[in-house]
């Protein structure tokens, strides 16, 4: 018999697609064949049409992916597949940590086999099809092996501290948890950029020519101290350009897509870096390094509440405590908490963007900023005119009719 929080988990993941689905339509209905004014001279009639497909093509995709998972999710629910993997878990080991990490590597590994052919036909039918991809099928079975090899190492790691946090305090687990976590977020914002992306992609630093000295010559002007700028071969698995910027105080460094050199004049390169350098003299990564930790200390701490209570593990077929199976059905409920939260986080994003935006306009010129969104948009074939609801709900960044509105006033 279906207990009560059983069908509230189901109501929660219904709706959710649903919601989903409704925001996809709306979006949908923002198509147009006339070009905006602003992209005039940018996009040519069939580069535009040929956006148009793209954008159409990724939703019917979306929607089929989606359902799919939604399906699996279900059956999961109603047959009782996390009972049954929990029960595998268990008869291997009864320690609380092992038989954790048995049941989240199942799960894990099962999950990502049954997304590949997924993720097969993304990669390599519908970017191949627009001209965006450039993996190998070798490198995308490198890269896959290599996600799960990090994932067993790190999230492995963090998942069985956070066991032995639990069966070692009880209740107060989540001081131990949020505090470690939060440590670790720090350590990833430092060194992610020196330490996990060269497992995937080359970075060598920015050659001595006009466009270093240019860079440098900005960053002297606005008092921004900067002794790493890479370039990252992006262009071995996509063409689409990108550049960001990660690390903090002397760890801080700016990575530009080779792919992005390739396309864009010096100007435009340095327009985009002062934009990104706009981000941190603003403080933007280091207010958003605080909220994320306040988040993660809220998750952690309703967490501690509710994942002794038995009632979680039976919602899921269990019937004796499992820890495991109590975080699986927490995740589900607290995901309208943390789809409130993430609203916040990115009306902030948002803000930031407008803002690092006016810095590059203020300190670099507004138009070289603008010519280079326009190029970024064209060459990605990105959206023009999403739908503000989607907007509000999905977007860390502004859409670019809104970021050209205010650069070009």
């Amino acid at each position: 018999m279906y207990s009560t929080l059983f069908y509230i988990i189901i109501a929660i993941i219904l709706l959710d697609f649903i919601f989903g689905q409704v925001l996809d339509y709306l979006n949908s209905t923002m198509w147009s064949d006339k070009l905006p004014e602003a992209f005039e001279g940018f996009y040519d009639p069939e580069k535009y049409k040929k956006s148009q497909e793209y954008f159409k093509e990724n939703q019917k995709f979306g929607h089929i992916s989606s359902g799919f998972n939604l399906v699996l999710i279900l059956l999961m629910l109603f047959l009782g597949g996390f009972a049954l993997v929990d029960s595998w878990a268990t008869s291997i080991s009864v320690n609380p940590i092992l038989s954790a990490l048995l049941f989240f590597g199942i799960l894990g590994i099962a999950m990502d086999i049954l997304g590949t052919p997924f993720s097969l036909y993304d990669t390599f039918v519908i970017e191949e099809k627009y001209g965006f991809n450039k993996t190998t099928p070798k490198l995308f079975f490198i890269d896959k092996l290599k996600s799960w090899l990090l994932g067993a190492v790190i999230g492995g790691a963090i998942l069985a501290l956070i066991v032995w946090f639990y069966t070692a305090t009880g209740k107060w687990f989540w001081l131990l948890a949020w505090g470690f976590v939060s440590v670790f977020m720090v350590f990833m914002t430092m060194f992610y950029s020196s330490l996990i992306v060269p497992l995937f992609n080359k970075q060598t630093p920015l050659e001595e020519g006009e466009l270093r000295d240019e860079i440098e010559k900005f960053c002297q002007r606005v008092g921004f101290k900067l002794d790493n700028v890479f370039v990252i071969d992006g262009s071995k698995r996509s063409s689409k350009a990108n550049a960001y910027f990660s690390g903090l105080g002397k760890k801080k460094r700016i990575v530009l897509y080779d792919t992005l050199i390739n396309d864009m004049t010096k100007e435009e390169i340095v327009a985009v870096l002062a934009h990104e350098i706009g981000h941190y003299l603003k403080k933007h990564t280091k207010k958003g390094m605080v909220l994320s930790v306040l988040q993660t200390g809220i998750t952690f701490y309703i967490l501690s509440w509710f994942i002794s209570n038995p009632s979680l593990s039976a919602a899921l077929g269990v019937d004796k405590p499992s820890f495991q199976v109590s975080l699986i059905a927490f995740g589900i409920l607290y995901s309208p908490i943390s789809t409130i939260l993430g609203l916040g986080m990115n009306i902030m994003s948002r803000k930031n963007e407008f803002e690092a935006d006016a810095f590059a306009k203020e300190n670099y010129g507004g138009s070289y900023l603008a010519t280079a969104l326009k190029k970024l948009t064209v060459n990605n074939l990105g959206n023009l005119r999403p739908h503000p609801l989607y907007v509000f709900f999905n977007y860390s960044h502004p859409p670019v009719l809104e970021r050209l509105k205010k650069l070009e006033d």
